[in-house]
């Protein structure tokens, strides 16, 4: 299956993170808002990546123990498949298929990360959506253009929870509806097991 997960890696991939101030549920001394946990990650991607004394093997098994927390994976899992296909799978299909996405998710992720260059990214100010709901705008710039992303993040769990990420726009595109796009033509036109097996072979690269 083909991988569409780029962009939404240079959100880490950024040489230098440009912090705008925010107001409302991403206060600068909230340890546990979401702009404080995209910086913490990423600084901590990077300190792997400049990492001299390890090979690229080790590296990747890293920063997967890194960026996999940052994911509600549960969450990622229903939309891709959407209100039409997700109740048809029983809770064992449910199961595996949340395993197998967030498996190549991840492996994307890992794997684009390691190709760090010099952008720059701006986060913009938190906009308050629903309750527990937040959007991040973020800028990528680099020297002959600029990337508009929307970074959507949940709070998890009563009453305080973690913030997780279940989507992000490029350009306006949503990654899960192109994704969902991709698995209903897949269940439309075969079968769950078609679906499953197609995400069980080996990513690309």
């Amino acid at each position: 299956m083909r991988c569409i997960w780029y962009p939404i890696l240079i959100l880490l991939l950024a040489a230098q993170c440009v912090n705008a101030d925010v107001k409302g549920p991403n206060e600068p001394n909230d340890p546990n808002g979401p702009k404080e946990l995209l910086q913490a990650k990423w600084d901590a991607i990077l300190s792997v990546i400049k990492k001299k004394d390890t090979d690229q093997q080790a590296k990747e098994e890293e920063v997967t123990k890194i960026v996999s927390p940052i994911f509600d994976f549960q969450v990622m899992a229903q939309l891709a498949l959407g209100r039409t296909h997700w109740p048809k799978f029983t809770p064992s299909q449910r199961e595996q298929f949340t395993e197998l996405f967030a498996e190549r998710l991840v492996h994307s992720y890992t794997r684009k990360v390691m190709l760090y260059t010099n952008e720059t990214i701006l986060f913009k100010n938190a906009v308050p959506k629903k309750e527990r709901i937040i959007y991040i705008p973020v800028e990528l710039v680099s020297k002959d253009k600029k990337i508009n992303m929307l970074y959507k993040l949940r709070k998890t769990g009563p009453p305080k929870g973690d913030w997780k990420t279940y989507d992000v726009e490029i350009q306006g595109v949503s990654i899960l509806l192109t994704y969902r796009a991709q698995f209903d033509d897949i269940l439309r036109n075969g079968t769950i097991k078609d679906l499953l097996s197609q995400l069980g072979k080996p990513p690309e690269s």
